[in-house]
């Protein structure tokens, strides 16, 4: 009872946890394996049965218990194998690894040889097996073929047959008799010239990757069996001895204990060092390449889904620790599953991202696979050296500089970076039989050799390369080949540090200051978990703002992701509680490249690509360890065995005497002290260990997401692959909710920056990284359960489907009212929603972008959510009942009726913000607009007398000229996307007395998104009216659907600054107005003005709004000036009935080139120089031009150019100085105050730092 107490109490500072032995069970003799997929065709000897777990040491441990099932089916994902001695019996290694529910992981490790069966039981039931294949298969063709069957039937049956035969039909003896013709060919069986062979599987588990060391004793152990001569002690010793008395190396140290046939060495990195990682990456870089392996870690890092396959299970097993191992700091928060067996193929269609591998049978095609949704997917073919990544998947941060260092280090190891090459599997352990040479491997090993000696063992080593070496004894290795061995683990594990400190490195420079953004906004740890989700942990915006903008495509994509979020928490909680040990590694890691980094250059500037310098250290760290071993375990000894037990039988593995090994003898007294001390001092555990409450808390955060635990994955029941998907369900509703609520949180957060209106952020970005993250939510719920598709994408597919169905269902119409008074029996809106679903589809498929089907699932997708009509047109698309039993499996998300609702709930939430993903992302294509001019109503008859014409321009290009017909007030017309509407230039040929209209607005109609852009105008256009202009330039504004008014209000989209309206105009130009005007209002109005310029041009480029709204728009920068210079006029008899300020500026420039023609000042003190130079020039040439803007017109392209040109805070002084000024303004006018008139050209002037872009539209005709 204290033995076993002893024994599960220091499991977790052992070096092995369990031993397990897995074959075939005698008593249940072969169980078909129903879950392999295998082919009854196939001869038995071919097929695959069930494998048991026949023996584990120790019965459990309390922090890793025994799961029977899953340990079978990982260590035999096959099942059993059957051979004959005509098949090669070669023994295999794999390895696997186990997550238990507490979080920790545990490594098992399988050498798998091939067993003579004596069971006679077994070797009946393979005969009788075989002869009904034979029999079966030999009816069919005989079937096919009649006249084989008369040939094949004289041969006379043989004795053994009789108990099967004498079972059968009359009409079947025929066919039977014919069996012992094909004897002897492949797949076939006769005990009595056949020897039967079935696979055996050796296991152990270690808490870390002891990969090399494990690999060791196995082969070690196997050896002894098939070895002519018994072990020197039963192997109950060797197993006792891993399983109780060998424990976990110290931190920093290497250790070294005794397998049956030499000692074995394994090594822990130290408390600076990167975890330990013993899986080859130069086997995985060889195998795929430099730049497939970064394709792929790129995929990890995005968590996309990864699909590994090989028919190597240990290659998948490379591949997959190999990459997880390169995510340091980061770890992989989702499905994990390296070895996936045919009974957990169901797992493919799991809606959520994993990494997962499974085993390709011999000639299987990439489509054998059943993959319901390939949108988001990474097909890794291991054996074909070949990565498909998903689209659009961003480049990885410098990584032109990063494959090439990681080619330099390969090189130097002499492996090519292209990758292809087949690499040997690692041969076993080398058989020491010279006692001598054993002791002086040893010795080199500790170091205890003189120089003399040390000379003589490299000059052996020396002519053992030379000459190749010769036998030590039978079944030994060559002296060359020890060393061989030797030098290669350490090239091997050299290799895997240095590629790892690559990597880590580049962590380093991208994430070096990541603790300067994480936000601690609350106080405590309980407060904290109870508002994550409503809180942000890390200000993403700030973050990516200092990046260089190469790799913001990566950097905005790689911050939404669960593993960053993991991170960022846990640094979060480590205020309360203790660092995770990676975190605080990495963090560690970080601190001493502050000390040592003598660059000047600031920190948050991004600086060129800098090497790793830390590779040749560590990698020497990793030699003296594996040189020279620092702790020796107990050597293995004889146990308290029954007389008889342990006897040596070659060839068979022995019934293991479980009295001695199901528990620990507690023999190992410094084994005892390390348990001791490690029980007291819980940071010195081999996993994360916490104590207290700050354990309990941090697990309350740390397992909140992973619902989905691999005990029940591994799990092939019914019941629980029914509660898996149920699962998948429940997490798909929660995705969508989250994901939902940060768009609507981020979108909100951009709408309250937008127009300078508050801090500059990369929120464009972010959003299409969001809206990104939505696609791939939507592709993932509609491939859940997916049975039928077609393409890569299961939402598509989906919608193809749709289209056909109802192309057979309704009569296609051209329009939606052609079906006369019949059609109003159906729901008019569903009818709309149906047709307006259809449309959008056929929009997609006539797109001229070269799309795939994920690449059009994405475009739908972007569409409906800028028309906001996603949530309608999936709730549309879910209506068809038929058609989703059709597709669908039963547990499939889209037939959970409840869940469905509130996921199309969750999206409809979505239609309270305004998008232009679509628009934006889609910019080559072409868009029907629609134009319409409406006129005041009381004039609108004036409409029929001129003749106008339209010119639209956006962020992406202007439409032309485009001509309206007299008599109407519509245009329609197809053009290259404009995308967001920015103005519009109306104007008219002045054909006629009467040909002079007041035109209320201006709309246009984007056919496709259903964008509806309102251009106020409010002022008359025709000459002898107003200011007499032919044309305008209106600012346009985003009506949303539904109302103008009140669907701002709802959408809380702010409206951007349009036009300013006619009422604006009036209040201007009314005297009254003009002497309430309150000073303070219009300089508050100026500086708003300027400030919102500035703020815009200090925010990234690719997120700033549009610059002519900020001049001309209502509030804008024109507008403000106009109020400033109409501030207090004597009267308007000067200037006719209506006030325009350019008249003012006019007779100014008038009068200055006239005292200046004249060389008579009349006293003034304004003097002769450039700045009433230009003034005039800009006068005279804006007068010049051939377009008839009007006087307000002409005023605007005055201060877009002054600002343009940097000349409107020299223009302000040299007005306020002009003798005509005293005579037109008050005393108390504001252009007349001093003070005030220095103030607007110092705020003026802060605007000369920018560089201002016009549209063509503002300056067109103008030459300066």
């Amino acid at each position: 009872m204290n033995g076993t107490a002893a024994a599960t109490g220091s499991a977790s500072c052992r070096f092995a946890h369990y031993f397990v032995v897995c074959g075939v069970d005698t008593e249940t003799g072969l169980e078909p394996d129903d879950g392999a997929g295998e082919a009854f065709e196939q001869s038995p000897i071919r097929r695959s049965f069930k494998s048991k777990v026949l023996v584990h040491y120790p019965e459990s441990t309390d922090r890793n218990p025994f799961n029977k099932d899953a340990v079978n089916m990982l260590c035999m994902p096959r099942g059993l194998s059957f051979r004959t001695q005509a098949d090669r019996l070669d023994p295999q290694f794999h390895s696997f690894t186990m997550s238990f529910d507490d979080g920790t992981r545990s490594y098992g490790f399988v050498h798998t040889f091939y067993e003579e069966v004596t069971s006679a039981q077994i070797i009946t039931a393979m005969h009788t097996l075989y002869q009904m294949h034979h029999v079966e298969h030999h009816s069919a063709s005989s079937a096919s073929s009649p006249s084989s069957s008369s040939s094949s039937a004289s041969s006379p049956s043989t004795s053994s047959m009789d108990s099967l035969v004498s079972s059968l039909d009359e009409s079947d003896v025929e066919s039977l008799a014919g069996v012992t013709t094909c004897l002897g060919c492949a797949g076939s069986f006769d005990p009595a010239r056949d020897t039967l062979y079935v696979s055996k599987a050796l296991c152990i588990f270690t808490p870390l990757p002891f990969l090399q060391a494990a690999r060791q004793f196995l082969s070690q152990l196997h050896q002894a069996v098939t070895s002519h001569t018994p072990p020197p002690l039963p192997l109950e010793s060797y197993i006792h001895n891993i399983l109780y008395e060998v424990p976990l190396p110290p931190p920093g140290r290497s250790l070294r204990f005794h397998g049956v046939q030499g000692p074995i060495i394994c090594q822990r990195p130290g408390p600076g060092e990167l975890p330990l990682g013993e899986y080859p990456l130069g086997e995985a870089f060889s195998l795929l390449g430099v730049d497939n392996m970064v394709q792929l870690f790129t995929c990890a890092l995005l968590e996309t889904q990864v699909l590994l396959c090989s028919q190597d299970y240990q290659r998948l097993m490379t591949v997959a620790e190999g990459i997880t191992t390169l995510l340091f700091p980061f770890q992989w928060q989702h499905i994990y599953l390296p070895i996936v067996s045919a009974p957990l193929h169901h797992l493919l269609d799991a809606p959520v991202p994993f990494l997962i591998g499974i085993q390709r049978r011999e000639g299987a095609q990439r489509s054998s696979f059943h993959l319901p949704h390939e949108a988001n997917l990474c097909f890794v073919d291991i054996d074909n050296h070949c990565v498909e990544a998903p689209e659009d998947l961003p480049v990885f941060p410098d990584q032109i500089e990063l494959i090439q260092e990681l080619s330099e280090v390969l090189l130097r190891f002499g492996l090519p970076p292209q990758g292809g090459a087949i690499t040997k599997p690692t041969t076993t352990s080398p058989r020491l039989n010279s006692l001598v040479l054993e002791d002086l491997m040893e010795d080199r090993r500790n170091g205890n050799l003189g120089g003399e000696e040390l000379a003589v063992l490299e000059r052996l080593q020396a002519l053992a390369r030379r000459c190749g070496g010769g036998k030590i004894s039978d079944g030994g290795k060559t002296l060359g080949h020890v060393f061989e061995e030797e030098e290669e683990e350490l090239k091997a594990a050299k290799l895997n540090i240095q590629l790892r400190e690559v990597f880590a490195g580049r962590f380093a420079a991208m994430f070096g200051r990541y603790e300067d953004f994480v936000i601690h906004s609350a106080l405590d740890l309980d407060s904290w978990l109870s508002n994550r989700e409503g809180t942000f942990s890390f200000d993403k915006g700030s973050f990516l703002s200092v990046q260089p903008a190469t790799h913001l495509h990566f950097l905005s994509r790689f911050l939404e992701t669960s593993m960053f979020s993991s991170f960022v928490d846990g640094k979060v909680i480590s205020r309360w509680a203790d660092r995770e040990p990676l975190q605080q590694l990495f963090d560690s890691r970080l601190e001493r490249d502050r000390l040592y980094d003598t660059d000047e250059e600031d920190s948050r500037t991004p600086c060129r690509y800098r090497k790793c310098t830390s590779l040749f250290e560590s990698a020497q760290a990793i030699e003296r360890r594996l040189l020279k071993a620092d702790h020796t375990a107990i050597h293995p000894h004889l146990l308290d065995m029954r007389i008889g037990q342990g006897r040596h039988q070659q060839g068979y593995f022995p019934k293991l005497q479980a009295d001695v090994l199901a528990q620990g003898q507690n023999t190992n007294k410094w084994s005892s002290r390390v348990t001791a001390s490690r029980r007291t001092d819980p940071k010195r555990s081999t996993v994360a260990e916490h104590s207290g409450v700050d354990n309990d808390q941090r697990q309350k955060h740390t397992f909140a997401r992973k619902n989905l635990r691999q005990s029940k994955l591994l799990d092939s029941s019914p019941q629980a692959i029914t509660q898996t998907h149920r699962e998948f369900v429940d997490g798909l509703l929660s995705e969508c909710r989250l994901k939902t609520k940060r768009m609507l949180m981020e979108r909100m957060g951009k709408e309250s920056v937008e127009l300078g209106q508050g801090e500059a952020n990369i929120t464009g970005l972010q959003e299409n990284t969001l809206i990104h993250g939505l696609c791939d939510l939507l592709e993932r719920t509609w491939g859940h359960g997916l049975q039928l598709k077609q393409g890569k994408s299961a939402l598509w597919s989906h919608l193809l489907h749709y289209q056909a169905a109802q192309g057979k269902t309704e009569t296609p119409t051209e329009s939606p009212g052609s079906n006369g008074s019949d059609q109003r029996t159906f729901d008019d809106g569903a009818l709309l929603l149906r047709e307006s679903l259809i449309q959008d589809m056929r929009f997609i498929q006539t797109m001229n972008e070269g799309l795939s089907e994920v690449g059009q699932a994405r475009a739908w997708i972007h569409l409906a959510l800028e028309k906001k009509m996603l949530s309608q047109h999936l709730k549309e698309l879910l209506t068809n009942q038929e058609l989703l039993r059709q597709l669908y499996k039963p547990h499939a998300f889209l037939l959970c009726e409840e869940e469905r609702e509130q996921f199309l709930f969750h999206l409809l939430s979505l239609n309270t913000v305004d998008y232009l993903c679509f628009t934006r992302v889609f910019t080559s294509i072409n868009i029907p607009y629609r134009i319409v001019i409406i006129p005041m109503k009381k004039l609108s008859i004036a409409m029929a007398t001129v003749n106008p014409w339209v010119c639209v321009s956006g962020e992406l290009g202007d439409s032309g000229v485009r001509q309206i017909s007299k008599n109407t007030q519509e245009i329609f017309f197809q053009c290259k996307n404009l995308g967001r509407l920015s103005t519009l230039q109306l104007g008219q040929e002045n054909s006629g007395l009467l040909a002079k209209c007041l035109i209320d607005c201006v709309m246009v109609y984007n056919e496709i998104t259903g964008h509806t852009y309102k251009f106020p105008c409010g002022r008359w256009l025709g000459k002898g009216v107003g200011d007499g202009s032919l044309e305008r330039v209106l600012i346009g504004q985003l009506v949303s659907p539904g109302g103008e008014e009140d669907a701002g209000r709802w959408t809380g989209t702010p409206p951007e600054l349009a036009s300013p309206s006619q009422s604006v105009r009036a209040v201007l130009g009314s005297l009254g107005s003009r002497s309430r005007m309150l000073s303070v209002e219009v300089q508050e109005d100026m500086r708003e003005a300027a400030n919102n310029l500035v703020k815009h041009f200090h925010k990234p480029e690719q997120e700033r709004g549009n610059l002519t709204v900020l001049l001309c728009g209502e509030g804008g920068l024109v507008l403000s000036l106009e109020k400033f210079l109409l501030h207090g006029f004597k009267s308007n008899r000067l200037f006719q009935r209506n006030v325009f300020v350019w008249d003012f500026v006019e007779k100014a420039a008038v009068s200055m080139d006239t005292a200046d023609q004249m060389g008579d000042l009349h006293g003034s003190t304004l003097t002769k120089g450039l700045p009433c130079d230009s003034l005039c020039h800009y006068v005279n040439a804006i007068n010049a031009s051939p377009r008839n803007i009007g006087k307000e017109g002409k005023f605007q392209l005055f201060v877009c150019l002054g600002i343009r040109d940097r000349l409107l805070s020299q223009w302000l002084p040299v007005l306020a100085d002009c003798p005509l000024t005293a005579r037109t303004y008050e005393e108390g006018a504001l252009l007349r105050d001093r003070a005030a008139v220095h103030s607007l050209s110092r705020i003026l002037h802060t605007l000369n730092d920018f560089t201002v872009t016009l549209e063509t539209a503002l300056v067109k005709g103008v030459d300066l």
